[in-house]
């Protein structure tokens, strides 16, 4: 089944990752890319629904096409929460059933779901009937001892029964007891094949794969292996110009015209002045651009500069200028 227009971009997206999608780093990626599909940080149903912090669904419009990661396990509470996130004018709403903290499993949702897939079915459903956008859910491939070639198509079937638009799969287990989510991101093996599989079981559900990628190469070869769309996270974060620059064309299929780094800074520079008008500080910001010349000579120096000053006060865009004179670069940025 072809992607709906809402879900095209999964055909590569940048991970939902707690502390570092945020919607600085997100208007950041999107000046390199103008067609990946950007994901929120997880935000609770419960901080939406019981909490009232709909100030975590800010985001900026340029930064279309941005899905909407949430996480809960009551299927009215994710109802009303999946409700506002559209309401906000997200494009999609995407459930957390993979995420392994203990915070996580203590709120009875994240990866912990995978026990429970007819749980997940019904918040799924729930979901669906309150919005109109796509409602996708990212998993692991199991959890703990589950043989997940038997637990995971069951999840799966019950899921897509239930109205799932997409899913997005972390080809690992998750371990809910004995390692910490950062072991868990690298010490359970990769499975692509099993996901590859689960593919062709179900091949009318559009289905992305995620977990231990690092190149645009990778992404074009699993792609061309049948998946419909590919999910990077660390890599895209710590690379972004490795990882987005090329997206757009080799990936989309989409022309663009010839940009640089230096472009992407000169795109940021209202952005940034913006947030510092408003009572902002740059670090929040340049914090997520330290691997904007990672691999380039002089990466060190601009790495240093915005890490030891751009929190200090009166920080502003000039201090980007004196990063890019540090690396011994001429300075490209427009004024």
């Amino acid at each position: 089944m072809p992607l709906n227009a809402a879900t095209e971009g999964a055909r590569l997206a940048v991970a939902p990752m707690m502390d570092w999608t945020d919607r600085h780093c997100r208007y950041f990626h999107r000046q390199i890319s103008r067609q990946a599909l950007l994901y929120t940080e997880m935000v609770t149903a419960p901080a939406l629904v019981r909490g009232g912090a709909v100030h975590l669904l800010e985001f900026d419009a340029d930064e279309h096409p941005v899905a909407l990661q949430l996480g809960g396990s009551d299927p009215s509470e994710l109802a009303e929460a999946a409700r506002l996130g559209a309401t906000a004018g997200y494009d999609e709403i995407n459930l957390n059933v993979g995420c392994p903290s203990d915070r996580v499993q203590s709120g009875t949702f994240g990866a912990v779901l995978m026990k429970t897939p007819a749980l997940v079915a019904d918040c799924v459903a729930a979901m669906k009937a309150a919005v109109d956008v796509p409602v996708t859910v990212k998993c692991r491939i199991g959890v703990d001892d589950q043989l997940v070639e038997e637990t995971l198509p069951a999840f799966i079937r019950q899921v897509a029964d239930a109205g799932c638009d997409y899913l997005i799969i972390h080809a690992r287990k998750a371990w809910l007891q004995g390692l910490s989510p950062k072991e868990n991101r690298d010490i359970p093996p990769l499975d692509y094949d099993l996901v590859l599989r689960m593919k062709s079981e179900f091949p009318r559900l559009g289905m992305s794969i995620n977990g231990g990628l690092e190149t645009l190469a990778q992404a074009e070869d699993l792609l061309a292996r049948g998946m419909d769309g590919v999910m990077i996270g660390r890599a895209a974060y710590h690379h972004p110009w490795e990882v987005l620059a090329e997206v757009d064309e080799r990936v989309f299929g989409m022309k663009r015209a010839s940009h640089t780094r230096y472009d992407v800074l000169d795109a940021m520079r209202s952005y940034i002045d913006a947030h510092l008008q408003r009572g902002g500080k740059l670090h929040q910001i340049t914090r997520h651009m330290l691997g904007l010349f990672a691999g380039q000579p002089g990466a060190r120096a601009w790495r240093r500069v915005l890490s030891e000053h751009a929190t200090r006060p009166g920080a502003d865009f000039g201090l980007i200028e004196r990063a890019l004179e540090a690396m011994q670069i001429p300075d490209r940025i427009a004024g």
